[in-house]
């Protein structure tokens, strides 16, 4: 057990010296957010993508990057393309019928027979919300008018604006990136560990593996569990025939980028069953304990396959941390914060633990760092570990 260090005077300096290097990284971040957030979204999907490049230069023999690079880009592009030709249709297809839903909810003079919290919901939803409204705005035609009047308007606006024109420009030089970047990620990494003095490799080293530790389980590992979770609550709500199926499953994974937050779409379940029963002339508990159904099979499959094969026992950061650090982020550099939260948070921690709380575990030991960064990159052999 590492004991605590007293608040010597250098340890002081230190820790406000550090404080001013933060201060002063997240003023200049702010300053210059709009020209990295293209750059910031590249490296990520760089980042993202780099297990896959890897994966095809095993399966393909490819001796260089560049390949397996625009291999790996055209497969995103096409699994992209057909995702979107097969999804499309069935989200306006949802989309028609929960209008439907609304209208009849709307116009049905059933209440709940239950008494109690649920049924004063009820009342208080209808007395407050225009269904008609609603239902409306969701019918396919006035939709396709909308996205049209609103085409125009965006077009418009391109037209007579030079400052969106850059901005889309910015945009698009963001592919240039992700080439770039995938193209040098190896030597890139390779640079960034040279940059560190020799004397603070072993101690870089660490807090570099608690880096890349906390980013393969948040970006690889927690994004890949968000997506089958949402595919999986997805198919799980259309076996039931609940409307929205494919969106409100979609939406909870998004939710499970932070671990359990999905908890909380529990009550917009909660209420779309209660629209769809009334809506339809079905009794609303036995929609419900469908839906719970799904929650608990889903979960199951989770906390108990998922979770341990994709991201190990290991769980990275504490979820109400990670909820902090994209809140507190995001509302100071908005989408670049939101990007950066989680690097910026395992860096902070684990500085605070190694200057702050007790000694370095790692000894200063020029050759620390490397050995440890060559491990590193020999056990690369999953993607999301």
């Amino acid at each position: 057990m590492t004991e605590r260090r007293p608040y010597t005077f250098d340890r002081v300096v230190r820790l406000v010296i550090t404080i001013v290097i933060v201060l002063a990284a997240i003023w200049l971040i702010d300053i210059l957010k709009d020209v990295l957030l293209p750059f910031l979204v590249a490296c990520l999907i760089a980042y993202l993508f780099e297990p896959f490049v890897q994966f095809n230069r095993r399966l393909l023999h490819l001796r260089g990057r560049v390949t397996a690079i625009f291999v790996t880009l055209f497969e995103a592009v096409f699994f992209l393309a057909a995702l979107g030709y097969f999804i499309i249709p069935v989200i306006v297809s949802e989309i028609n019928q929960m209008a439907d839903v609304l209208s009849a909810y709307a116009s049905s003079k059933m209440t709940l027979s239950d008494e109690g919290m649920l049924a004063e919901l009820h009342n208080y939803i209808r007395s407050k919300i225009d269904f008609h409204g609603i239902a409306e705005l969701l019918k396919s035609q006035q939709v396709m008018g909308m996205v049209e009047n609103t085409l125009s308007t965006v077009w418009s606006v391109i037209t007579g604006s030079i400052s969106v024109i850059i901005g889309l420009f910015n945009w698009l030089i963001v592919i240039l990136y992700v080439v770039f970047i995938m193209i040098d990620y190896e030597r890139l990494s390779r640079g960034f560990r040279l940059m560190v003095p020799p004397k603070m490799r072993g101690t870089a080293g660490k807090i570099g593996r608690d880096i890349k530790d906390s980013m393969n389980h948040y970006f690889r590992g927690q994004a890949l569990i968000a997506l089958i979770v949402g595919v999986l609550f997805s198919i799980g709500f259309t076996i039931i025939d609940l409307p929205m199926a494919i969106l409100l499953g979609m939406f909870i994974g998004v939710l499970n980028l932070v671990p359990y937050l999905q908890l909380i779409s529990l009550l917009p379940t909660t209420l779309l069953c209660m629209v769809y029963a009334i809506g339809g002339g079905q009794e609303f508990w036995p929609i419900f304990l469908e839906s719970i159904a799904v929650y608990c099979v889903v979960q199951v499959i989770q906390d108990f396959f998922l979770t341990p094969k994709i991201m190990g026992k290991a769980m990275g950061l504490n979820p109400a941390i990670i909820l902090l650090s994209l809140s507190v982020w995001g509302t100071l550099l908005g989408m670049v914060g939101l990007i950066i939260a989680l690097p910026l948070t395992t860096l902070l921690l684990s500085y605070y633990n190694t200057y702050i709380i007790r000694r370095d575990d790692t000894p200063d030991n020029p050759d620390a760092g490397e050995r440890e960064a060559e491990e590193l990159e020999s056990a690369e052999t999953l993607p999301f570990n």
